[in-house]
C-alpha cells in the first residue's frame, strides 16, 4: 500500500512529525472506516433513529463528542442508503472528523453565520440542526456543480434556515458581517488518501501550493468580514504544516486574530497529532478518523 504514496509525501510527513509517528499515519491510511452518521435533528430524533436501528438489526456504537453522532458496526454504506429514515433526510453519511468543526465553532441560533466552501453541505447542515434550524446561514460555493449538490442536501435535510451563495468566497464583499464563519478550506486531502489508488496521479506538490495559496486568501477574507470579539473556525483534511499552522500562523502575525483553545474533555480521547500552535487539534488517520486540522480563532 505504501507504494500508491509519492515519495515526496512521506519525506514531508518524515521530516514534520518523525519516523515513529509517520509510520502510524501510513497505518492510518491503509484503515478501512466503518460507516458513520447523524440524526438530522431538524427531522428527527436519535430515540426515533436508535428504534430503526434495532427494528433493522443494525448494530451501533454512539460517539462522546456529539449525542448526535453513530458509528454502524455491521452493515455497509449502500445498506444504510436503502433505510427510509435515510431517503426521508433523517440521518446525514459523515465522517466522524468533518463532524468537529461545527461542534467547535458552537453555532448560536439567531447567529449571521458563513459557511465559506460549503459543499455537499455536511456542515452546513450540521450547523442548521444544532442551532435548531434558527440562525441565517450562508453556504457559499463556487462550482455550479457541487452548489447544485449542496442545494440538494440542503432541501433533503429541511435545512430552510439556509441561503446559498454561488460564489468565490475569495470575493465576498467587504460590506458583509458575520457573527460567526467556518472556512473548512479547499485542500490537498492529505489526512485522507486513499491508498488502495495510486495517490500519486492526483497528489502533487503543485496541488498543495495551490491549495495553501487558495486557503491563506480565504482566510484572510473571513477575517475581514468576522465581526469583531466573534469566532470562527479554520479546518482543513490535511495534516501538512503547509496546509495548516503556516497559514494559520501567517493571519496570528497581523495581530488582528487570537488562538481559542480547543479545549473539551472528548479532545484528549482523540489520537492527536502534535501541532506548532497551542490549542490547535490535528487529527491522526486512524480506524475511525480521518486526517483533520482544526483552529479556532476570535477577531480582536
Amino acid at each position: 500500500m505504501e507504494d500508491n504514496i509519492p515519495d515526496f509525501l512521506i519525506d514531508k510527513l518524515r521530516n514534520q512529525y518523525g519516523n515513529e509517528i509517520n509510520n502510524q499515519i501510513l497505518k492510518g491510511f491503509e484503515k478501512k472506516r466503518p460507516v458513520t452518521l447523524r440524526v438530522n435533528t431538524i427531522k428527527s430524533t436519535c430515540e426515533e433513529i436508535e428504534k430503526c436501528f434495532f427494528e433493522s438489526n443494525i448494530e451501533f456504537e454512539k460517539v462522546n463528542f456529539y449525542d448526535c453522532a453513530y458509528i454502524i458496526k455491521n452493515v455497509k454504506e449502500d445498506e444504510i442508503c436503502e433505510l427510509d429514515i435515510y431517503k426521508e433526510g433523517k440521518i446525514y453519511l459523515q465522517s466522524l472528523s468533518s463532524m468537529l468543526p461545527p461542534i467547535v465553532l458552537e453555532p448560536k441560533e439567531n447567529e449571521d453565520i458563513l459557511d465559506m466552501a460549503a459543499a455537499p453541505g455536511g456542515k452546513t447542515t450540521e450547523i442548521a440542526a444544532i442551532t435548531n434550524n434558527n440562525s441565517n446561514i450562508t453556504a457559499c460555493e463556487l462550482n455550479s456543480i457541487r452548489a447544485e449538490r449542496l442545494k440538494y442536501n440542503i432541501e433533503k435535510q429541511g435545512a430552510t434556515s439556509v441561503y446559498v451563495m454561488q460564489k468565490d468566497a475569495r470575493n465576498i464583499d467587504d460590506f458583509f458581517s458575520f457573527d460567526r464563519i467556518l472556512l473548512d478550506a479547499p485542500c490537498s486531502g492529505s489526512g485522507t488518501l486513499n491508498v488502495k489508488e495510486d495517490v500519486s496521479k492526483y497528489f502533487s506538490i503543485k496541488l498543495i501550493e495551490k491549495s495553501s495559496k487558495a486557503q491563506l486568501a480565504l482566510l484572510k477574507k473571513a477575517i475581514n468580514i468576522l465581526k469583531p470579539g466573534h469566532e470562527m473556525v479554520y479546518s482543513t483534511c490535511s495534516i501538512l504544516k503547509e496546509e495548516n499552522e503556516d497559514i494559520v500562523n501567517e493571519v496570528l502575525e497581523t495581530g488582528k486574530v487570537e488562538i481559542i483553545p480547543i479545549e473539551y474533555e472528548w479532545v484528549n480521547e482523540l489520537h492527536a497529532l502534535p501541532t506548532e500552535i497551542p490549542g490547535t487539534l490535528c487529527i491522526m488517520p486512524n480506524e475511525l478518523f480521518e486526517g483533520f486540522y482544526i483552529a479556532k480563532l476570535k477577531k480582536k
